[in-house]
């Protein structure tokens, strides 16, 4: 749960950071912590944790998560940073 709250937290901080490249830095920060919310995914199954219903409905999310992560980067990574 950790790895998947830190998904949007990471964009959230990135966000208020101010700073082009630190709001890059963090959605590639969140696109780990997606990768890490996959594995223990996988691992929650493995140890029955979850069922296979339970993670058939979850992983639709990640899969979704993925591209769109990818899309936000290089859409912000076309703007340069406003100057003052």
């Amino acid at each position: 749960m950790r790895s998947a709250d830190s998904i949007g937290a990471n964009i959230a901080e990135g966000c208020g950071r101010g700073s082009h490249a630190d709001k890059k830095r963090f959605v590639r920060t969140a696109r780990g912590s997606l990768n890490e919310t996959r594995h223990w995914l996988r691992r929650a199954f493995k140890r029955k944790l979850l069922t296979k219903e339970q993670v058939g409905k979850l992983q639709p999310l990640v899969r979704e998560l993925a591209p769109r992560l990818n899309a936000y980067l290089k859409s912000i990574g076309r703007f340069p940073e406003p100057t003052e």
